[in-house]
């Protein structure tokens, strides 16, 4: 494949660069999809407590739930009573939507599929398949001060 002079046939550097270019191609597709398969290892959240607030929280007096970040999941926080609160995983088992509770109704709804929970996160309608993880809620008093509610790994 060398010319008289000793250099590289045009056929021979066109094949060298056409086997390159099918190369790259190749592994321009395939590199995405294996990265997709297997995506990055993403450490646990060492969170084992947080701090949600206190029992006079407008947003919890007010709709009877509340929303919470609970390292990078979010956590339903519900009023039941005066004095007693109940936390549970606030993503449907069925598919990761955020649900909510109907304080009238007294359930936790999921509202992609209508999903329905009773106060202690069983599934009672819908299509989800497990009842949701709970939480536990520690009501701590600070003297005069409203009780802060701390809410831990069960």
């Amino acid at each position: 494949m060398s010319t008289p002079t000793g250099g590289t046939s045009r056929r021979g550097f066109l094949g060298w660069f056409l086997g390159t270019s099918a190369g790259a191609l190749a592994l321009s597709i395939v590199y995405p999809i294996l990265r997709f398969l297997s995506p990055p290892r993403v450490p646990e959240a060492s969170t084992n407590r947080v701090e949600a607030g206190t029992t006079r929280d407008p947003e919890l007096l007010e709709k009877g739930y509340k929303i919470v970040r609970f390292g990078a999941d979010p956590v339903l926080l519900i009023k039941v009573s005066e004095t007693e609160f109940r936390a549970f995983s606030a993503t449907c088992t069925h598919l990761d939507c955020i649900v909510e509770y109907q304080n009238k109704k007294q359930r936790i709804w999921c509202n992609c599929h209508n999903g329905e929970y009773d106060l202690n996160g069983i599934n009672v309608a819908g299509p989800p398949p497990r009842p949701l993880t709970r939480y536990d809620v520690h009501v701590v008093a600070r003297g005069s001060e409203p009780a802060t509610l701390v809410i831990s790994r069960s």
